[in-house]
């Protein structure tokens, strides 16, 4: 899910690449040195050979083989820790473990896109992951999938990358998953049954703005990848979501979230703003969202 247009009150030089699978923009106040560039295009592919269930040679690939523990990156501590407390609030619907599920609907490393009948149901998170720190241990061969939370997450990285390299605003765009940093920024939420309108327009500061979508990579009749873990199969009352959160972690974490768990649940959990769009094209949003919706 891409929001439609974003708007500052001084335009920013951008710069665009490409990485895990989508496209990336950076805006800074001055034009993205090459240095700096080749700093962030690293991160992203770093990032993409450690947690890439499409590559052979990831780490999740090898839980995915044999099971046994494996020693993650410095940054895998918070993203597990994330997906720990998703698993426990949505009582199994938000899991990494839908890997197997995906692949089993023909979403997986070589993209067939050729759904088999039935469905795999994952294993439940906190029954066949053991996890101290960095290191992950599964009872089972287990194929993990961090896309519910990972290109949120991976925006923060690269926020970091900035930030040392003393860049304190900058607004990165991950095809639609958003941290900004600076002035403020206006965005667009587009409207998933028709790409030219618009549903709402919000405005973060010092934010992360996520979203998703079940209009997005599909692959046929029903086939989408937000699966509800619970049955190994697509979602259909929601059918796009927007968070708005301190990182983008959180925020991509919980734009998945929504389409499974009431907001007032996740609420006690986190401080954000949110708005979804039910099947039928009825909008619900925050109290407190700093914006307007439109439908």
């Amino acid at each position: 899910m891409t929001p439609s247009t974003r708007s500052r009150p001084k335009p920013l030089p951008s710069a665009h690449f490409s990485g895990i699978g989508t496209s990336w923009q950076l805006d800074l106040p001055t034009a993205v040195p090459e240095r700096v560039l080749a700093r962030v295009e690293d991160r992203v592919a770093q990032f993409d050979r450690d947690y890439s269930r499409f590559r052979s040679d990831s780490l999740v690939s090898r839980l995915a083989v044999h099971g046994g523990e494996v020693e993650f990156p410095a940054d895998a501590p918070a993203l597990f820790d994330l997906y720990d407390l998703l698993d426990s609030i949505s009582d199994g619907a938000v899991t990494p473990l839908v890997g197997r599920s995906l692949e089993h609907l023909g979403y997986d490393r070589e993209y067939s896109l050729r759904a088999q009948s039935g469905a795999v149901v994952p294993e439940r998170w906190s029954s066949v992951v053991e996890r101290s720190g960095r290191s992950v241990s599964t009872k089972i061969p287990a194929l993990i999938d961090v896309g519910a939370a990972g290109k949120g997450y991976l925006a923060d990285l690269v926020g970091q990358v900035l930030l040392d390299e003393g860049l304190d605003e900058f607004v990165i765009d991950a095809s639609g998953d958003i941290v900004s940093r600076g002035e403020p920024l206006r965005v667009g939420l587009e409207h998933p049954f028709d790409p030219s309108k618009a549903i709402g327009v919000v405005t973060i500061e010092n934010q992360a703005l996520c979203a998703s979508g079940s209009n997005r990579r599909v692959w046929g009749e029903g086939l989408h990848h937000i699966l509800d873990g619970r049955t190994g199969t697509p979602t259909s009352d929601v059918i796009a979501t927007w968070a708005i959160a301190e990182s983008g972690l959180v925020a991509d974490g919980l734009a998945t979230a929504l389409f499974f768990v009431p907001p007032a649940a996740l609420a006690e959990h986190f401080d954000f703003d949110w708005v979804r769009m039910r099947s039928d094209g009825t909008a619900e949003r925050s109290r407190t969202l700093r914006g307007e919706v439109f439908s």
